[in-house]
């Protein structure tokens, strides 16, 4: 079959000149058509969940965001530092997950992708990770594009899983722009990296018909200039090549 492999990418929805709308970053978007495939947006409507849709896709991305998982979706109070949702796609990404795992499209969870999976997968997050007593303080740092994307942090990759076959090395540098992070990890995943405070910051669905990895970091982010991102925008094209 000719063309691009299709992946339909996860929007936020958000106000834009006074208007309900619904965005995607552009680096997201140019990391996927990057490394071969057709990214087409995936609107979200609280009550318009349709996962039909994912028939026609040859893929699925959840991305990055400003807004968190509203805590009631993993059973916890609201604390004082967690105050952006998007209750609209929260809807859309706890239906879209599990039908996808189901379906066996190809799966990439990015930051709050990340999240969305554990909740989906009946994990719990920590809403202020920099709060936990012995965890590292993960929020962006201040300063240009180039600053807040700069590596972070190490990261120490699990043997044995689909991360380290995607990538032969012990372990590699990323980035960090994440307050939330999780707390129990859901039914059936499985971990893949970790952050030098014990963090889980890569996991994959451990029973997945095909790809499905999430990382809490942002490889989308000039993914061909650092061996891990690339290894796993690599890994997920293929899988949506064969998907296709």
């Amino acid at each position: 079959m000719k063309g691009r492999p299709l992946v339909g990418v996860i929007a936020c929805r958000r106000q834009v000149e006074g208007h309900p709308a619904h965005t995607v970053t552009d680096k997201y978007l140019r990391a996927l058509h990057d490394y071969g495939l057709a990214p087409v947006i995936l609107p979200v409507w609280e009550k318009g969940v349709d996962t039909s849709l994912l028939e026609r896709l040859d893929g699925l991305m959840l991305t990055g965001s400003h807004t968190n998982v509203e805590p009631h979706r993993y059973g916890a109070e609201r604390i004082p530092e967690n105050t952006r949702d998007d209750r609209d796609r929260d809807s859309v990404a706890l239906a879209l997950i599990p039908a996808a795992i189901e379906r066996g499209l190809p799966l990439l969870g990015i930051c709050r992708g990340f999240q969305e999976i554990n909740v989906a997968m009946g994990g719990t997050l920590y809403q202020a990770v920099q709060k936990v007593p012995g965890m590292l303080d993960h929020r962006e740092p201040e300063g240009d594009k180039a600053t807040r994307y700069a590596p972070a942090h190490e990261l120490a990759v699990e043997p044995g899983g689909l991360l380290a076959r995607l990538y032969d090395q012990p372990g590699a540098q990323v980035n960090s722009l994440h307050q939330q992070g999780i707390e129990r990890l859901g039914e059936g995943l499985r971990v893949e990296g970790r952050a030098p405070d014990g963090l889980i910051e890569a996991f994959s669905v451990k029973d997945a018909k095909a790809f499905a990895l999430a990382v809490q970091w942002h490889p989308e982010w000039h993914p061909q200039e650092s061996p891990i991102n690339d290894a796993l925008f690599r890994g997920f094209a293929e899988a949506c090549a064969r998907s296709r």
